[in-house]
């Protein structure tokens, strides 16, 4: 039997799960309806209507996604 390394099992594995939204590959592609319906959600919570637009990136949406949160507390 060969013994392979589980990294699911390390106690703090080196994950790119967490990545700049600048290094993404698709990072300038249009954001998702994901991530449009949740940055519309965000932007009502926050009364920060002008935080929301059309036409953002999906890096770019990440980045107000993450600093509406901040603000939200969430």
């Amino acid at each position: 039997m060969v013994d392979q390394h589980n990294p699911k099992l390390d106690a703090d594995p080196n994950s790119n799960t967490e990545k700049d939204p600048e290094d993404w590959v698709t990072g300038d592609e249009p954001m998702t309806g994901a991530q449009t319906s949740y940055l519309k959600t965000l932007t009502e919570q926050a009364h920060e209507p002008d935080a929301f637009a059309d036409d953002l990136t999906k890096a770019e949406a990440s980045k107000r996604i993450d600093a509406l949160k901040g603000k939200l507390k969430l």
